[in-house]
């Protein structure tokens, strides 16, 4: 096994893929380095000397300047550099990107809905319109688990704080998401739960919500009846029912939706999890799926590789928009743009916001960028779409959900046990994370580090993912009943 990983011939930094001892000699790309300090496994060690101010070139890009002269051999890290990122930025349209070689969609199993839309799961769902009947949805669930039927897979309730109270984007946020949520495919009925005297009225959250199927999507408001709960199980009766006349069927690739999400990220992220996850978002939409990327401040310091895949210059000006938009978020409120990697991320090896944001948008791989989404717009475009959400992971992967994603393929080089409305996968960047924690953890991208070819472990995976879609199997976050539902929120409370 090679002892450092140096990604591209342009860096001057290589990655350790196990830890190194001071004055151990190594090997990288033909070049002999002594070791000058003692490296831990997934940081970063030059491989040519770098003087102060100079660039630290990584994936074949800066990602931060040398604060001080870095002799080859030493560690490099948040002690040596900082980041190039701060103020907002002019850019121009160089297209770079060429379109996929159309593949035969792969075939699966799964629930055709009346719109033409598809799901990988058949549930029945209630939807609070706020915060103050969480815990009433909470008890129909339970009671309404004797209405569960063989071809229902599972009743669920999604608890949030929001609803009232709210003002301008903030209140339209929420009913976007819940809006978004109540479509979904992986829901063969919904109850939507109101109280009655909400900001977020029933009959507005309608006009959001647009065209629905009567039979599917049902309402009650709490205030209107003394005994709620009674009122409500006669409805989850007929609901449940409802969705047991779905079965799966066989269904193409074609038909997903899947969401891109990284979390927790180490110095392995960009050259296992992340690639394999590009790999499988480029055949997806070579198959004339759909995938979304997002966490758009980890897009900050990789955007021109995203922007220049544009597949038309409307598109191109919508990301530039995306970009600037959040930084300008960050700006009202007196943050740095750079105010990223977290605490983790940097005890696994990552540096700079240029460092996190060139691994991060390798998960969207290399296919043209079709589409641009505001927070709580639904996708509607095939191939790679881009969404507007934050890095965090359960504002950002609820975000995915609401915009129609099936499943999410989460990467992790730290690990979470975390899920969200729709199956949430893990992939570890390495093996003593997916070894160490299996129980969270569904497949092991690390054994790219073992010498395991891209395009085998791709095939793999891949099939990987088309069996949780069918119901072969399940997330590990579906086992541990992780249902975490989080909105986005840039405002005044009342």
């Amino acid at each position: 096994m090679q002892q450092l990983i140096r990604i591209n011939l342009k860096d001057n930094v290589a990655v350790a893929v196990s830890s190194l001892k001071k004055g151990e000699v190594v090997k990288s790309n033909e070049m002999q380095i002594i070791i000058s300090e003692d490296i831990g496994a997934g940081q970063k060690v030059a491989v040519a000397s770098i003087a102060k101010s100079a660039d630290v070139i990584k994936y074949g890009f800066p990602i931060g300047l040398a604060t001080c002269d870095i002799a080859k051999g030493e560690w490099v890290h948040t002690h040596n550099v900082k980041s190039r990122l701060g103020d907002l930025l002019d850019y121009q349209y160089k297209p770079n990107f060429d379109i996929g070689k159309q593949e035969v969609p792969q075939k699966f199993s799964g629930y055709k809905r009346s719109n033409g839309k598809v799901g990988i799961r058949n549930e029945v769902w209630i939807i609070p319109t706020v915060g103050c009947v969480n815990a009433i949805a909470k008890l129909i669930e339970d009671k309404a688990q004797q209405f569960l039927s063989p071809q229902v897979d599972g009743i669920f309730s999604y608890s949030h704080p929001n609803g009232c109270s709210q003002l301008g984007d903030d209140h339209l946020f929420t009913q976007k998401i819940l809006s978004g949520l109540i479509n979904h495919p992986n829901a063969g009925a919904v109850l939507v739960l109101g109280l009655g005297c909400e900001n977020n009225q029933i009959a507005d959250l309608k006009k959001v919500l647009g065209e629905y199927d009567e039979k599917r999507v049902k309402f009650l408001v709490c205030q209107e009846y003394e005994d709620e709960v009674s009122a409500a199980l006669e409805i989850m009766k007929e609901l449940c029912t409802y969705a047991s006349q779905f079965t799966r069927e066989v269904c193409t690739a074609d038909k997903l939706v899947v969401g891109l999400k990284c979390g927790g990220s180490d110095g392995f992220s960009g050259i296992t999890a992340n690639p394999l996850v590009g790999q499988f978002s480029n055949r997806l939409t070579d198959q004339g799926g759909t995938s979304i990327l997002t966490e758009v401040p980890e897009m900050f310091g990789a955007e021109t590789l995203l922007m220049n895949r544009c597949i038309s210059k409307d598109t191109f000006t919508k990301t530039v928009n995306l970009i600037n938009d959040f930084k300008k978020y960050f700006m009202r409120y007196g943050e740095k743009v750079n105010e990223n990697p977290s605490p983790g991320n940097k005890a696994g090896g990552i540096t700079t916001l240029e460092d996190k944001s060139l691994g991060c948008v390798q998960k969207g791989g290399t296919a043209p960028v079709t589409d641009v989404l505001s927070y709580g717009d639904r996708v509607q475009k095939r191939g790679l779409n881009l969404l507007m959400a934050p890095g965090n992971d359960l504002v950002a992967s609820t975000a995915l959900a609401a915009a129609g994603a099936n499943l999410i393929l989460f990467t992790t080089g730290r690990g979470t046990p975390f899920g969200c409305p729709v199956p949430t996968v893990k992939i570890a960047s390495n093996s003593q994370l997916a070894s160490r924690k299996a129980g969270w953890i569904d497949f092991d991208a690390g054994k790219l580090l073992s010498g395991m070819d891209m395009q085998s472990i791709s095939n793999e995976f891949f099939a990987f993912i088309l069996e949780i879609a069918d119901g072969s199997k399940k997330a590990k976050s579906e086992s541990l009943d992780k249902r975490d539902l989080a909105i986005f929120k840039d405002g005044v409370t009342l």
